[in-house]
């Protein structure tokens, strides 16, 4: 009985102290790092999770023109998203805080950055760098960075799963991507930038006509050869969504009286107008990714 109760306590003391030998918890991490491309170098802001799990997903998170990576940042608040869920999340910087999105815009496309080549080779370290699960790498942006998502969508297909653009549209004649990619895009019906209906924007800075948003998803329909869109609509959202080929699907989220801006997010620039509170496009957004990995 005197040992039986000596190897009782020792075991109660092994209990109460065990914390003493634990692992520290980790903590969130933002790193601003570099790296080189054709010749230039980048950055980019990057968040790690102390929540990070084991093949963890990738988000993208763009810019739109005259921003950086870490207004992007602030204005999705993807980091308390991505430390919720256990994810990475890394926001680029554009050159002359612009993307090179083939017919637009600023310095980048001036200079003819080629962009897509910066995008995969930040993929490809961060994916070696953390064991990122390959078939779940995602992107998405806003206005001008939503149209260098859809640049990444038909060029870099192999890499992404899906995409997010935000207040943007596809402006470009050539797209042929290597395999389906789902897409889910969110627009305001009052977007004055990058109207919903296409043309020049009234308060665009770029003075030009744009594709309207309904053949931008008619044309990724049938890319991804889609089935007859489903439609959902309440007082502020209409939503439409598509299943395509290889368990992939397109979505429209359109906002009623939505403006040029991140729904549910923060007004970064007097450029945007003041987000709707309809839907919060950085839960959606993750919600929809997380549907969707690459198969």
């Amino acid at each position: 009985m005197r040992y039986a109760a000596i190897a009782l306590a020792a075991v109660a003391l092994a209990a109460g102290t065990s914390g003493a030998f634990a692992s520290p918890a980790r903590s969130d991490q933002v790193i601003h790092g570099s790296l080189a491309s054709k010749g230039i170098e980048r950055t980019y802001r990057l968040f790690v999770p102390g929540s990070l799990g084991r093949r963890p997903a990738l988000v993208l998170v763009l810019h739109g023109g005259f921003g950086t990576g870490d207004s992007a940042a602030i204005q999705s608040g993807f980091d308390d998203r991505a430390r919720k869920a256990g994810f990475l999340v890394v926001y680029p910087d554009g050159i002359g805080r612009s993307w090179n999105a083939l017919t637009c815009c600023g310095l980048a496309q001036q200079e003819h950055v080629d962009d897509v080549a910066f995008l995969s080779r930040l993929i490809q370290v961060l994916a070696t760098r953390y064991d990122v699960d390959r078939h779940r790498v995602y992107a998405t942006g806003i206005s001008n960075g939503g149209l260098m998502a859809y640049v990444l969508g038909c060029r870099d297909a192999d890499a992404i799963a899906a995409i997010g653009p935000v207040s943007a549209t596809m402006d470009f004649d050539s797209c042929s991507p290597s395999r389906p990619v789902s897409i889910l895009h969110i627009h305001g019906t009052a977007d004055e930038n990058i109207p919903f209906s296409g043309g020049v924007g009234t308060k665009g800075v770029t003075h030009r006509s744009w594709r309207s948003v309904p053949d931008t998803i008619s044309r990724w329909r049938l890319l991804d050869h889609c089935s007859t869109p489903v439609e959902h609509r309440s007082r502020l959202v209409a939503t439409s969504v598509s299943q395509c080929a290889r368990g992939t699907a397109v979505q429209l989220d359109l906002v009623i009286g939505g403006g040029h801006s991140w729904p549910d997010g923060q007004r970064m620039s007097p450029l945007l107008d003041p987000p709707s509170n309809a839907l919060d496009a950085t839960d959606t957004l993750w919600r929809f990714f997380a549907e969707h990995p690459q198969r």
